[in-house]
């Protein structure tokens, strides 16, 4: 058997793990094929994003188990984790994937509550009278 490579990838509090192997190109999320984990087209065009950019969408069997987040942060992380597996499987492929913004990890989360404020900087209503 071909030994799998794995890599992770992270966004807002989403975290993924991602296993790859020499196979058909079949991506599985969760136990559960990435189409039917997320219905809505964005989302799975974002998951193939890395392997769009490299011409590997028939080349290699995915496996990823993923958590936290929602479903926009789940895809993201999993587009980041596809593009690291990538590059440990044939470092050749980074320039490509580097130029896409594929292997950057997008740092921005949700600002804390501050105290005083309704939200991170959204104030109560004020009232004059």
């Amino acid at each position: 058997m071909e030994k799998q490579k794995n890599a992770v990838g992270r966004r807002k509090e989403a975290v993924a793990r991602v296993y790859m192997s020499k196979g058909t190109g079949a991506i599985t999320v969760n136990g559960r094929d990435y189409k039917e984990y997320f219905p809505l087209m964005y989302l799975q065009n974002q998951v193939e994003l890395p392997l769009k950019t490299v011409e590997a969408t028939q080349s290699y069997d995915i496996v990823v188990t993923v958590s936290g987040g929602g479903p926009k942060g789940q895809a993201e992380a999993i587009k980041l984790g596809i593009a690291r597996a990538l590059c440990v499987v044939d470092a050749e492929l980074r320039p490509s994937l580097k130029k896409e913004g594929l292997m950057t990890r997008d740092s921005r989360s949700v600002e804390r509550k501050k105290f005083g404020k309704r939200k991170a900087r959204r104030s109560f209503q004020f009232s004059k009278r």
